[in-house]
């Protein structure tokens, strides 16, 4: 391996940022956690391990190339990371007063409809790719990583995700007496707003 445990302990703690910061997973978990409890949700984050593993791979494999074919591409895509990252926590911040909602179509009952949500949500999002486009290679060297290094990182970016869906499934009641009050919301997106800028500020700085 080429990637080093600083670089994954990084990367991991992106992840739990990126996890804090509610988005249409959460949306969905929320809707079949208080439709079903617990026992609808974990299919639904069982199917978002599908594009946590995808997105990342598709993404490593193609800047790859990429960076192959043209130098300097590496050192352009890592102040795209900072500028995703930076850009991503001010977005967040200006609209931390922002409500979550439901969709209703997300509660079907039955554990492949949970499932099929789950992947539905996360690969019905374009904008992924080009997120782990952008940071990845503000984490890690692309042009050395080897299938070794691409494993631990589709690993830690779809275990992260999970272990945290489930915990939130789990503690949903919690969850939804925070989510229902408008200081709480504000301040929870403004902490990880912060938090996200600090992540870019990193990435420029290493």
């Amino acid at each position: 391996m080429t990637i080093t445990p600083y670089d994954l302990l990084l990367y991991a703690g992106a992840l739990i940022i990126l996890f804090m910061t509610p988005g249409p997973v959460w949306v969905a978990l929320l809707a079949r956690s208080l439709s079903g409890g617990f026992q609808a949700a974990w299919p639904l984050a069982m199917g978002v391990v599908i594009g946590d593993v995808l997105w990342p791979l598709v993404a490593v494999l193609g800047v790859t190339w990429l960076v192959s074919e043209f130098s300097g591409f590496m050192d352009a895509l890592q102040w795209v990371a900072v500028v995703v990252f930076v850009v991503m926590g001010a977005l967040l911040i200006r609209n931390a007063g922002q409500a979550l909602g439901t969709n209703s179509r997300l509660t079907r009952p039955g554990i492949w409809a949970g499932f099929v949500a789950g992947v539905a949500v996360i690969l019905g999002n374009p904008k992924a790719i080009l997120f782990y486009m952008g940071v990845l290679p503000g984490f890690f060297d692309l042009t050395k990583v080897t299938g070794l290094d691409i494993a631990a990182i589709c690993f830690l970016s779809f275990l992260i995700p999970l272990l945290g869906n489930l915990i939130l499934a789990a503690s949903v009641d919690r969850v939804r007496s925070v989510l229902k009050t408008p200081g709480a919301v504000r301040r929870m997106n403004v902490t990880a707003g912060w938090l996200l800028i600090g992540v870019g500020v990193v990435i420029g700085f290493t």
